[in-house]
């Protein structure tokens, strides 16, 4: 069972049967208006490094769980990518379940499920919110109450992502084509004004996009509990990641409307008639930061200015 980091990707093998890989892709953070909006691109990917590595800069309780560093500024986008062979793969956010809103297991669950397929699930850009719908993943930093984990379970002392990929069991699966995203080539602006503060970080829900959250095509019994390997991924601030690696955080991302403007394309999936996991009532009844906000939760606004990754206590 092991993890590694390759060009800025995640790889997970558990059990050393099969690989499923993981990128973290940049995205243009869509206006959360009431609208559902279609695929948003990659921007590239974000950066990561071993927690392990940096022991000695990072909390007490980050080098416990071990893991991997991610930099986002507040405020900023992600979606996640999927490859390699099918697994079961469980993803939360500050330890609750993006896909059913329940609070982090170990363990597979069928009804409702935790977990996507990857391979029938080529990426996720956020938590089920309806059927159809995500909304999507946007980071902003722990002790706000804006996060999905302060939603969900009132308090926000895990932040971050996790992730536990399953390999199927021998002689059960077949390898299926992977759908691809494109990325987009598109300058990244490095004035805009976005906001910072140095902090952990989490993920709140943003605007809501078309896309479905697959049900698991082979069963639950397909997988293995056996054989399972988990990697707890750390969100830090730009400011953060300055001061614990010594490199300069990404670049900001351009803004939607100046990617509009350049007439760049957004994606759609062509799977109508597709079955979709319905939403739980927990994630559908998860509200998105800007409604937080208009409910008079302060936001400070701040101006910008191959090896092994370790498991530990979650």
């Amino acid at each position: 069972m092991t993890i590694t980091i390759n060009q800025s990707r995640l790889e997970l093998r558990p059990a050393n049967q099969g690989t499923v890989t993981i990128s973290f892709q940049r995205t243009l953070r869509i206006p959360d208006d009431g609208r559902a909006y279609p695929l948003p691109p990659g921007l590239g990917e974000f950066p990561l490094r071993h927690v392990r590595d940096y022991a000695h800069r990072v909390p007490a309780a980050w080098a416990k769980r071990g893991g991997v560093l991610l930099p986002m500024y507040q405020r900023e986008a992600m979606w996640l990518s999927f490859g390699g062979s099918e697994h079961a793969l469980q993803i939360g956010i500050g330890k609750v379940c993006a896909v059913s809103g329940e609070p982090w297991s170990d363990h597979l669950r069928a009804d409702p499920q935790n977990y996507v397929v990857t391979g029938t699930q080529p990426w996720l850009d956020g938590i089920a919110s309806g059927k159809g719908t995500i909304r999507q993943f946007v980071a902003m930093p722990l002790g706000k109450g804006l996060t999905v984990e302060a939603q969900i379970t009132g308090k926000e002392e895990h932040g971050g992502i996790q992730l536990q990929a399953f390999a199927p069991k021998p002689g059960r699966i077949a390898r299926m084509e992977r759908r691809s995203r494109s990325a987009a080539a598109v300058a990244m602006d490095d004035c805009c004004a976005l906001e910072c503060e140095s902090s952990a970080m989490g993920l709140g829900a943003g605007g809501t996009m078309e896309q479905n959250v697959y049900p698991d095509p082979h069963g639950i019994d397909t997988w293995d509990p056996s054989a399972s390997t988990r990697v707890f991924v750390h969100i830090v601030n730009s400011e953060m990641w300055h001061q614990i690696t010594g490199e300069a955080p990404p670049p900001s991302p351009v803004s939607a409307q100046s990617y509009i403007d350049a007439g760049l394309p957004w994606f759609s999936l062509y799977d109508e008639g597709a079955k979709t996991i319905a939403p739980t009532s927990k994630l559908a009844g998860v509200k998105s930061i800007e409604q937080l906000e208009q409910q008079k939760l302060n936001v400070k606004k701040l101006p910008w200015t191959g090896k092994l990754v370790d498991d530990g206590e979650w």
